[in-house]
């Protein structure tokens, strides 16, 4: 789950950013309204977190925009919390709005609630050769043995049982489960899907596809 964090209060940024990577998502951040809008151009986040007073370009003109171009959901986090804050910055085609000071435990349920309602629906436990994974809970078994799994093998697992046995390339895996500082060219892919394999044990799960990706297997 591919989430940008748009926060011009650098301290405030780091502190989001770093809770949000904690429950297992892959954050990027912005410090200004230009940025955003930038990097939305070429990353098509899942949920665009978006504080409402921002340099360069204001938060309600960047809010228009996704809403137009209707690729991300917006989450609106600002400290303007008066009813008539909130009515506006839903108007402006924000999908929730949160307002600051604020619980953590709130703001990860409501990206949370904004993915789901941005894809496709699907079981909230995924399934598939005996393995189970539960993306609100953080776990993952198989035939019953629970799987201690890091984040990022975590997540790749999740896009392959997502993907209902479709291959899944690399690429979509370096999008949707590292962040904009993956180098396109790096191993850990590789590397993470070893582990995975080893983690999952025998018989043989997740299937190389020669060119084209990962996917698991019947």
């Amino acid at each position: 789950m591919r989430v940008l964090l748009v926060e011009d209060e650098q301290p405030l940024a780091g502190y989001i950013e770093a809770g949000l990577r904690k429950h297992g998502f892959t954050v990027d951040v912005a410090l200004d309204g230009q940025t955003a809008l930038d990097k939305c151009e070429i990353t098509p986040y899942d949920v665009v977190v978006l504080d409402r007073d921002l340099p360069v370009v204001h938060g309600d003109a960047v809010c228009r925009r996704l809403a137009e171009q209707g690729r991300s959901r917006v989450l609106m986090l600002t400290a303007s919390d008066a009813v008539e804050d909130r009515v506006g910055g839903l108007m402006l085609g924000a999908d929730d709005y949160l307002g600051k000071p604020f619980a953590f435990s709130e703001l990860v349920a409501r990206v949370h609630a904004l993915v789901r309602r941005s894809a496709p629906a699907r079981p909230p436990v995924l399934r598939a050769a005996g393995v189970a994974l539960d993306p609100a809970r953080r776990s993952a078994e198989r035939d019953g043995r629970l799987l201690s799994l890091t984040p990022k093998e975590f997540g790749v697992l999740q896009q392959l049982l997502a993907a209902d046995g479709a291959v899944v390339s690399a690429e979509t895996l370096l999008d949707k489960v590292w962040d904009e500082y993956a180098d396109p060219f790096t191993n850990a892919i590789r590397i993470t899907v070893g582990t995975l394999r080893r983690k999952l044990g025998d018989p043989p799960l997740i299937e190389t596809v020669t060119g084209a990706g990962y996917r698991i297997g019947p």
